[in-house]
């Protein structure tokens, strides 16, 4: 049970990097330029990946042609990905806007704003 946990974990970090990897060299659609995935969740059978991705521009129009242009590249980064990773059937992909980043961001301010208020 523990080897298996140890697996997904392994698979979920080379699927980060590469899809990170593939959306940097491989993808030139101008929609998923700024897009950085952030994290992955592989299914305990291996068969389904969420990949969780955020976008610097805080713009809901830029997230929308971000979304747009990662679901239209999901087959391409599949089949990428596929070819890098070893494994006896590639999961299938959804792409899921990771708002950790910007709730974070959101707390910061308000930390800073309670310590100027002081």
């Amino acid at each position: 049970m523990a080897q298996s946990n140890f697996r997904v974990g392994r698979l979920e970090q080379e699927i980060q990097r590469e899809v990170n990897d593939i959306l940097l060299k491989r993808i030139r659609d101008p929609r998923v330029e700024g897009v950085t995935v952030t994290g992955v969740e592989v299914t305990g059978d291996l068969q389904q990946a969420k990949i969780f991705y955020s976008v610097m521009s805080e713009l809901a129009s830029d997230n929308q042609k971000a979304k747009a242009g990662l679901e239209a590249a999901t087959g391409l980064i599949r089949r990428e990905l596929g070819s890098r990773i070893r494994i006896y059937k590639t999961p299938e992909l959804s792409f899921v806007k990771d708002d950790s980043v910007a709730y974070g961001n959101k707390i910061d301010d308000l930390i800073r704003k309670l310590q100027q208020d002081k």
